[in-house]
């Protein structure tokens, strides 16, 4: 893989990626994934939060007892593909100066470390300065760098806490529930907020790269994962504004059209999405049921009045929903002109023709685990695609190549510094 010559736009460039857990090493995926050249550094003293714990999947029981936990876990290996990986110990003053030897051969430093981290290393964007006068430092602190809870320790359910994302998940409350001001508020516990900030920081290195390339200066740019949560619920604050009511939790509902939402079908918890936009659409959605009575109810007459009956309404889909499998009811209403969707858990995502079609999921082989199959690209071009090549590193695996070969350290230097536990 490493003689291959480079492949995608981005390959004229080197990142490297100081990322943990979720948020900061993706946002290098994604970038990885379009060519660029990303090494992973991390160490046995400081494993990447997901290589720890016991592996979501495979029935080896031994592993840990041989050290394979970390090499096992299929979350690290999608977030990790086509990247690199060294083992410095940056509690070492040897492992830091290898890194600073890294990063004056690089065009980008990616972090997502608590404000502080880099500069007690000596790595603070002044400092990366001496080393490469137009170097990109990209930092994804949790809250920012500077405000009263730039300290706190935080990750996405936190996160999106604080951003109001949780304030606008769940169902809407009972009539008894609003009477004793209770409201049901949802937790999202799938890291919505990692994604988001990491789309926003990959897009951040590419501008910065674009503007380096046309002025000749590099930047530091801080992508503060909170605001970029909050930057996703334009509409909530917007409707605080300019009602001075907070928006309470819809469920699948919508404001502006019914009906929306998730309906029971057919087979054991299986449901359907149903979404008739406009009146046409109304239409074709009385059309594909037949036109039962309830249909020219005047609750139901027009968009406002179906939303302000919106509860009888779903009361009576539903009753025509269970009646059929989600993808008779996807395909009759289609034929008419309605979106309607089965609503898919992992498997029928993966087996689905479509997505297969897409391409939405890559094979790798893993050596550890053999085939494995990993999210593909969040994207299709067709000038400059990206791919999906390798698969995640193993720990240590490219020291020689990266601080032999690319950097020049001698063999018996990097004996001796793993002896000493700097590459480690």
């Amino acid at each position: 893989m490493l003689d291959e010559p480079p492949n995608g736009p981005l390959a004229p460039y080197r990142i490297v990626d100081l990322g943990s857990a979720w948020a900061g090493p993706m946002a290098a995926q994604l970038l990885a994934d379009m060519g660029a050249q990303v090494i992973k550094v991390e160490s046995r003293e400081r494993l990447d939060g997901l290589r720890l714990g016991r592996p979501m999947v495979g029935e080896d029981a031994t592993g840990g007892d041989r050290g394979l936990w970390p090499e096992l876990q299929p979350v690290f290996h999608s977030i990790n593909r086509n990247k690199l990986g060294v083992t410095l110990n940056l509690k070492t003053n040897e492992g830091v100066n290898l890194l600073k030897r890294l990063i004056a051969r690089s065009d980008v430093v990616m972090n997502n470390f608590s404000p502080g981290v880099m500069d007690r290393i000596g790595l603070d964007y002044p400092a990366l300065q001496k080393l490469r006068p137009d170097i990109i430092l990209v930092s994804m602190p949790s809250v920012g760098n500077t405000g009263p809870l730039k300290d706190i320790l935080a990750y996405a359910p936190i996160i999106q806490a604080l951003s109001g994302l949780m304030s606008v998940v769940g169902y809407e409350s009972t009539e008894e529930e609003q009477q004793q001001e209770e409201r049901l508020v949802g937790e999202l516990q799938s890291p919505w907020s990692d994604a988001v900030a990491s789309v926003h920081a990959g897009l951040a290195v590419l501008a910065a790269l674009r503007h380096r390339n046309r002025s000749g200066r590099g930047q530091s740019i801080e992508v503060a994962q909170l605001e970029a949560t909050t930057s996703m619920l334009g509409e909530a604050f917007l409707s605080c504004q300019m009602t001075g009511l907070e928006q309470p939790p819809h469920g699948n509902r919508d404001g502006e059209f019914a009906p929306h939402n998730n309906y029971p079908c057919l087979g054991d918890d299986k449901w359907v999405s149903i979404g008739a936009k406009t009146e046409d659409e109304w239409r074709g959605f009385c059309r594909a049921l037949g036109h039962p009575d309830w249909t020219r109810d005047r609750r139901f007459a027009d968009r406002a009045s179906r939303l302000g009956n919106v509860s009888a309404l779903d009361g009576y889909v539903s009753e025509w929903t269970r009646r059929f499998s989600a993808q008779e009811i996807t395909e009759k209403l289609q034929e008419h002109g309605v979106a309607a969707m089965p609503v898919m858990n992992i498997e029928d995502q993966f087996l689905d023709q479509h997505l297969q079609q897409r391409q939405a999921y890559a094979e790798v082989e893993h050596p550890h685990i053999g085939s494995e199959w990993v999210y593909g690209m969040p994207w299709l071009l067709s000038e400059t695609p990206g791919s999906v090549r390798t698969p995640a590193p193993i720990l240590g695996e490219h020291n020689d190549y990266v601080l032999h070969q690319l950097l020049g350290v001698p063999r018996t230097e990097i004996e001796r510094l793993q002896e000493r536990q700097a590459i480690y």
